[in-house]
This record gives structure tokens, sequence and C-alpha cells, in this order.
């Protein structure tokens, strides 16, 4: 008898278990990505860009904006706060020495592709944010932790571009290792080059949905605003993102 119990116990707790492990992943699956929200015109065109978390996504700077089809921007959608400010929480400060706390940090090659379009807010101002010239906020937000959504509303050109530059510092891999450009400081900030993403729009023959693909990298250390198209020997930084896709209402 004590043993028919025993074993009625165990099978108990074997499918209370699984009961368990079932429930938390379908809460998780049930979980709802962020959301960011700017609206630059009220009445503009709508755009949603959903971003899946990649399998190598750990915090990542990145920004989103439209331009036309000469390359000028038409405008920052949105800027990771680090970037924007040139405040970080931690990593290299750039001149070689590490931040312990939360400081400022000069990194041009975080988002050089970028950094050489956006907007011209202050007079002699430097291609890089810095705390003294931020970007302003209704272009910013914080980092998400995983994959979001970015809501937004302007007015845009007959045909158009939706641009993403992501950055991830210390990815480095067997082509782009730590000691590749030894005499460079901006580098090792940075490793894998920014991605820049890329899909153009024509207002007048819209689809039900664009995938933003990669069409480049920016400079390994910031030297110049340049599209590096040869996107072979990166790895790791093509999978911060899972996919990139556009929706226009």
């Amino acid at each position: 008898m004590k043993t028919t119990h025993f074993v009625y116990l165990i099978s108990f707790i074997l499918l209370f278990s699984s009961c368990k492990v079932h429930e938390t992943k379908g809460n998780k699956q049930a979980s709802e990505p962020d959301v960011i929200s700017k609206t630059f015109v009220e009445g503009g065109t709508h755009l949603t860009i959903n971003f899946a978390k990649g399998d190598y996504h750990n915090h990542p700077s990145f920004a989103v904006w439209v331009e036309n089809m000469n390359g000028n921007l038409v405008r920052t959608l949105f800027v990771t706060n680090a970037v924007a400010t040139g405040y970080y929480n931690h990593g290299d400060a750039g001149d070689g020495t590490w931040l312990t706390d939360p400081g400022p940090a000069h990194r041009p090659a975080a988002l050089p592709y970028w950094f050489h379009k956006r907007e011209i807010i202050y007079p002699d101002q430097e291609t890089v944010p810095n705390p003294k010239q931020p970007v302003p906020d209704a272009f910013t937000g914080a980092t998400p932790k995983g994959s979001f959504a970015l809501k937004t509303a302007t007015d845009l050109p007959d045909i158009y571009r939706v641009m993403v530059e992501v950055n991830q510092p210390w990815d480095w891999n067997t082509f782009w290792t730590n000691a590749k450009f030894p005499e460079s400081s901006d580098y090792k900030t940075s490793a894998q080059p920014s991605v820049i993403y890329s899909v153009t729009v024509y207002s007048n023959d819209l689809m039900e949905s664009y995938y933003l693909n990669p069409i480049g990298h920016g400079h390994y250390s910031g030297k110049d605003g340049k599209l590096y198209t040869d996107i072979s020997m990166l790895t790791t930084a093509t999978n911060i993102f899972d996919s990139i896709i556009l929706h226009i209402q």
C-alpha cells in the first residue's frame, strides 16, 4: 500500500511540474513587446516599425531615420539615449579609460553613418552628440531590453527610405579582432562596425509590409560617414535584431 501511495505522489509531482512549465512558457509567449511612440506631425503618415530581438541583442545603440532618394535626412525618428547624450552607463570612455560609474564618453564609431546625416541643432555642432550638445528629447529614448515596436507619425516625401543603424560594442569576431587596428582607441569601443539597414517606400504603391535589409556598415572608427557595402565579414552584428519590419498606415 505504501509503495502505491509513493508512486501516486511521484506521478502527481511530475504532473504539477509539467503544468507549471507549460504555464511559464505560455506567459512568456503572451507578453507584448514594448511600444515607443513618437508623433512629429499630427495627421502625418503613420509608420510602425517592429524590431524582433536577435540572439546577440545586448543593449545595442541604434538610430532610426527617414531620408530622401538623394540620401539627405528627412527626419530622425528615434535614437537611443546613450548615443544621443554622449553619456554612458558603463564601458570604455573612448580615451583608454574604463567607466566604473556612469559618465560622458566620446564614441564616434557608435553610429557614424547617422552622425554625419543628423539634424543640425547647434551652431558649430560637433559630429558626435555630447552632454553639452545632446540630441533633443523628442527623438530619444531608452534602449529596449527586448523586441519592441516604434510607432511614429510624420510628413514624408512621395519616395523615401527608412533607415536603421545599429551597433553593439565589443562584439569581436575572427576578422574584426581586438588587435586589428591597435592604434585606434575609437575602433576598440566598437569592434564589428555599425550595421546599416534600409528599405525604399513608394507612397503611391504601398505594400502590406516592408523588410529592412542590411546594406552596409559604418566606418570602423567613425572617421567618416560613408556607407561601406561589404558586410561579408560581419557575423553576430547582423543578429542583434532578428528582423526589422515596417508597416505603413
